[in-house]
């Protein structure tokens, strides 16, 4: 029974204490995130590949904290930036590359998109001072569909080709 009782205080303590409360992860002023491809304005199809590029700080799969390091989130269409003192949000419009991914290969409806990244820390947060990309836009083409190529059609006589 008093491990019992331990067991729920230790449990409420997260409740009460949360652990994001804690001080949140702290970036190198020089620390610049970019995307380097797409360029802002290129006309391309989809699939689009996005290449991330980040200098000043690494790369770490979310969950595993070390000093100066983060992972990717790729925001789509966002017109203001998410809360910076909470966990990015996970949508459409929020893609998580936790696994620590450096690009990926994106399906998007054509049209113009603007495209952003912001570096998150091990528990999805964004670190201070906040790390983000310059945003770009880029104009994603519709699906073409390849030239048909003219058949000509002499009657069978049965309602085919011959």
């Amino acid at each position: 029974m008093k491990n019992y009782f331990f067991n729920i205080l230790f449990l409420l303590g997260f409740f009460v204490f949360p652990t994001h409360a804690a001080e949140k992860s702290k970036a190198p002023g020089n620390a610049t995130l970019y995307i380097i491809s797409p360029i802002d304005g290129e006309s391309v199809s989809s699939p689009v590949k996005i290449v991330f590029g980040l200098k000043g700080m690494g790369v770490a799969p979310a969950g595993i904290k070390f000093n100066n390091t983060g992972h990717h989130h790729l925001l789509i269409d966002v017109a203001e930036l998410p809360d910076v003192n909470s966990p990015i949000p996970s949508d459409d419009n929020h893609r998580h590359f936790g696994k620590g991914q450096t690009e990926a290969v994106i399906e998007l409806e054509p049209g113009e998109h603007s495209l952003q990244l912001m570096l998150g820390d091990h528990m999805h947060i964004p670190h201070d001072p906040v790390v983000v990309s310059k945003k770009i836009k880029i104009n994603v083409k519709g699906k073409e569909m390849p030239p048909q190529e003219e058949t000509k059609c002499i009657s069978n006589g049965y309602g085919g080709c011959k």
